[in-house]
């Protein structure tokens, strides 16, 4: 299966108002000439990168203001992006974490992290696929999963299964997919220096964290040559690797104390 090639190709990047999103969308407008749907919640965010990239890279770029927690205001949002049938890629990228021990996660905070990471997904990627495989047109979706997926991460033990929920269902699914022109990879970074990761929680894991520009970089070459799975980074494929070869236990163990003193020391420094 040939590259995708996105010179004056629309592509929707969800979650585009800040961190991987944010930068995908400069890369693929700058680098690639790509025309940009810019889908998030933060309208004023939203409309300063689209007057941005058309200025500064010459393309052309719409922006899809919607949660995409709320069900409805997700259908709204496919209902217009799909409405020309001139859409030609999808980066859904949109996510939110938590930081914390999950007992301290709250009934509300979770539902959130659920209909965020899982069910919009999974709507969006529903509507996605049907599309492309009614249509048989050309096109790709990258759906970004995480590392945690992988090797769950104790503190963000929510946010792990939603993660390997994602990775377990597109993994699945793309063979179930009859259109030869049509791609589903899924991206797994891991921490990634965005707004996400900013917060006083994550100070003492800033060392492990991935810069954005790489990170989006990356994602943008797993998207284009159509990988199945794609993890970022020869450190983290390489740790990776090893870390298959040990039980699930120890490295969730380890990874635990290194989570557990990072919280500690982030509450020393509010009190």
């Amino acid at each position: 299966m040939s590259k995708l090639q996105f010179k004056d190709k629309w592509i929707l990047i969800t979650g585009a108002s800040s961190g991987l999103g944010e930068e995908m969308a400069r890369q693929l407008a700058h680098q690639h000439k790509a025309n940009l749907v810019l889908l998030a919640r933060r309208k004023e965010k939203l409309d300063q990168l689209k007057t941005e990239l058309e200025k500064e890279a010459d393309v052309s770029v719409k922006v899809v203001v919607a949660d995409l927690s709320d069900l409805n205001e997700v259908d709204k949002a496919l209902d217009e992006i799909l409405s020309d049938g001139q859409l030609y890629g999808a980066i859904l990228n949109a996510g939110v974490t938590y930081f914390g021990r999950h007992v301290d996660l709250t009934w509300e905070q979770f539902q959130i992290m659920l209909q965020t990471n899982v069910v919009s997904v999974v709507r969006m990627t529903n509507r996605l696929v049907n599309h492309f495989e009614t249509s048989g047109n050309e096109g790709g979706v990258l759906i970004v999963s995480s590392m945690a997926a992988l090797f769950p991460v104790p503190y963000q033990s929510a946010y792990s299964g939603t993660k390997a929920f994602i990775l377990s269902f597109a993994t699945a699914l793309t063979h179930e997919i009859k259109n030869p022109r049509f791609s589903l990879s899924i991206y797994a970074p891991g921490g990634i220096v965005t707004e996400m990761t900013a917060g006083d929680n994550f100070h003492d894991l800033q060392g492990w964290l991935m810069p954005v520009k790489q990170a989006a970089n990356e994602g943008i070459y797993a998207f284009q040559t159509r990988k199945g799975i794609y993890v970022p980074g020869v450190l983290n494929r390489v740790g990776g690797f090893f870390m298959n070869l040990m039980p699930k236990s120890f490295i969730t163990g380890k990874m635990s104390k290194v989570y557990e003193k990072a919280l500690i020391k982030a509450g020393a420094k509010d009190k």
